[in-house]
């Protein structure tokens, strides 16, 4: 009778205990606060935090550098491929060198933070709330004057920090994990932010049928609802290639690559819309040949970028000159041009199209072609400029045979600043004796500039233009 007993009561015990551990797992983490149980699980939803087990993600503990930039890179879904840094202690054997390199190439790793300008990361260093406020406005794209306070501002005006009990921002005080996953939920959803800061003033229509509106930027995110093709949304803030939107009463993030800034058939008030009934000769191409003058660019062999892509650039308006578009060049010789400039000269000349074009530097060993277009909220032709990287960049590495780096979002001042699609084309490292082999040879500056050529040919093929019979100018 006494072992039956002892056997019901640890079955009822077990059984108790596994309902118990059901609970904990559907509700998320079990160490987590209530006060930020909804932006840990949120983040936990969408991939972006894991914790040391399936239930325990130490949300006392200070957060480090590390772990910071693995956060923001994987809500701004930054490339985190394991790779060679900047930093001299930050090697390819640490699990987020990727997400580090990437942050310090979208500039959200900057001087601001302690050591790096002498060339160190401090990965293990615990992160103060000033660093904090610093690394989510320059990941989010918040305009401030460079400062902690600045920083600091951005974030309570927006409702995603608040101020300490003293007073203060308390910027020198470290910060704990649970709190800097509530800041950057606050960041990228508006919905758990301690005040109203979202405006949904930009104009965009869907491209694709029965688009996913999701609760985060990410398909690991839920879906909460669709919407059809050719819907007039209104837009808000990006968080990486996804941008917030809404329509009617519903409010998510979808895709940039599936939004446009003009409606099928209408002209914006700044710019008319691609349509397959618009003549050539209405669309003016901008092409940006980089540095010049003064300013030779990155030089490698004895050989000098600005040559290389003036070069090249001159080929590509020969082959432009031969078909219906209007080109101009904001550079047609040696001659130095600065970066605000160039995006000034195509707008005053009404650009549709910007390139520009650049040689790469690095290590030795760095090698390829890549191409950059610009994907802060601030652009709204994110979408277009994405579509004509990736055009120019799958024909560069066609003609070229090398290594393919791919198409990437890039903070440079010639794509920021301007009010169209724009590209950057970085043909070649010319650091790289192989890449520099190319690139000072008039046969394959030809290719390069074949490429760019049917590149930009491709782009305006996809959205609707008849250009069929341009392709054998390049032939």
């Amino acid at each position: 009778m006494k072992k039956s007993m002892i056997f019901i009561l640890v079955f009822l015990l077990t059984i108790s205990q596994w309902s118990i551990n059901l609970s904990a797992q559907a509700a998320g983490f079990t160490d987590v606060p209530s006060r930020v149980k909804k932006e840990v699980n949120y983040l936990s939803g969408g991939g972006i935090v894991k914790g040391s087990s399936k239930t325990s993600f130490n949300p006392h503990q200070a957060i480090t550098r590390t772990e910071a930039v693995t956060l923001i890179g994987r809500a701004l879904q930054l490339n985190g491929t394991q790779r060679k840094t900047v930093f001299s202690d930050v090697g390819t054997g640490n699990y987020a060198s990727g997400f580090i390199q990437s942050s310090v190439d979208k500039k959200i790793i900057t001087n601001s933070l302690s050591g790096v300008s002498a060339g160190r990361f401090y990965p293990n260093k615990e992160v103060t709330r000033g660093e904090m406020a610093i690394m989510i406005a320059n990941a989010f794209g918040y305009s401030y004057n460079g400062t902690t306070s600045g920083a600091a501002k951005e974030l309570m005006d927006r409702g995603i920090a608040n101020g300490t009990a003293s007073g203060t921002f308390g910027g020198n005080l470290t910060i704990k994990r649970a709190d800097f996953a509530v800041f950057l939920a606050r960041a990228i959803n508006p919905t758990f932010r301690t005040k109203q800061s979202v405006s949904f003033s930009k104009v965009l229509w869907t491209s694709a049928d029965n688009l996913n509106i999701r609760t985060g930027p990410s398909t690991s995110f839920a879906s909460q609802g669709k919407v059809a093709k050719n819907v007039k949304v209104s837009g808000a803030h990006s968080v990486g290639d996804w941008i917030y939107i809404k329509t009617g009463n519903t409010v998510g993030f979808v895709s940039a690559s599936y939004l446009r800034s003009t409606s099928l058939g209408t002209a914006s008030p700044e710019k008319p819309s691609p349509s397959p009934d618009s003549p050539l000769s209405g669309q003016t191409i901008i092409l940006d040949p980089g540095h010049g003058g003064t300013d030779p660019g990155a030089i490698g062999f004895g050989l000098r970028e600005k040559d290389v892509v003036l070069s090249t650039g001159l080929k590509i308006n020969n082959l432009l000159k031969k078909t219906p578009f209007k080109v101009k060049m904001t550079r047609s010789s040696d001659v130095f041009v600065s970066v605000n400039a160039r995006p000034d000269f195509a707008i005053k000349n009404k650009g549709n199209v910007f390139v520009s074009i650049h040689a790469n530097a690095a290590s030795a060993s760095a090698n390829g072609t890549e191409t950059f277009y610009y994907a802060a909220a601030a652009n709204p032709y994110v979408s277009d400029s994405k579509l004509l990287a990736l055009k120019i960049q799958t024909r560069m590495t066609d003609a070229w045979n090398l290594n393919n780096r791919g198409v990437k979002s890039g903070n440079y001042g010639v794509l920021r600043e301007n009010n169209m699609p724009a590209a950057l084309a970085e043909l070649g490292f010319i650091t790289n004796k192989s890449d520099n082999d190319k690139l000072k040879s008039d046969y394959w500056q030809t290719a390069a500039a074949k490429a760019i050529y049917l590149g930009i040919l491709d782009y305006y093929k996809a959205k609707g233009y008849e250009v069929d019979s341009l392709y054998s100018i390049a032939k």
